[in-house]
């Protein structure tokens, strides 16, 4: 599962049950990824609450952010991360497979309308290259109705899957998915 031990689901118990107990209600089983966060109660919390803020995200579509995390980590070669948002994209979404290929390929093809593939074209800027950033940058994405806040949440969820990248090839987390 990974270089570090960690709590399977049916020897969890305290507070990681409870957010055990939490991730099976939404997913239906806990993920290697959320199991590897085990051995730091707080850090799973902390996990699962960021999650569940973007999975109700008023205005950043899950389509978006799973294709941000998909590319993301394709840039930080995380193996983990790029399957399981290919898999999202194509059993929850609905995209083909050719069309997450043509994605990753280039981004700028994203079956996404403007305003989100404006979105996704500034974070990936931002997660490669944070000072190429500039105010034109924002004032694109404002053009577009994207508030300064929304702006922010996309950008830390991208900024925060690098950290996510580093822990699962760090850890060498196992696919299961």
């Amino acid at each position: 599962m990974s270089l570090l031990q960690t709590v399977a689901p049916q020897q969890a118990e305290g507070q990681v049950a409870k957010v055990y107990g939490e991730i099976e209600q939404v997913m239906g089983f806990v993920p290697n990824a959320m199991q590897l966060y085990s051995g730091s109660p707080s850090l799973l919390q902390n996990r699962w609450q960021n999650i569940g803020f973007y999975m109700q995200h008023p205005t950043l579509s899950f389509p978006l952010l799973a294709m941000v995390r998909m590319l993301v980590s394709q840039e930080n070669d995380c193996e983990y991360c790029i399957g399981l948002n290919e898999a999202m994209l194509i059993n929850k979404v609905g995209l083909t497979p050719e069309a997450v290929a043509a994605t990753k390929r280039n981004p700028a093809d994203a079956p996404l309308d403007e305003k989100d593939k404006a979105m996704l074209m500034l974070v990936l800027k931002a997660t490669k290259a944070p000072k190429t950033v500039a105010k034109a940058d924002l004032d694109g994405l404002r053009a577009l109705g994207w508030k300064d806040s929304e702006i922010l949440d996309a950008v830390h969820h991208g900024a925060a899957n690098i950290a996510s990248d580093v822990m699962f090839n760090t850890f060498k987390v196992s696919n299961d998915f």
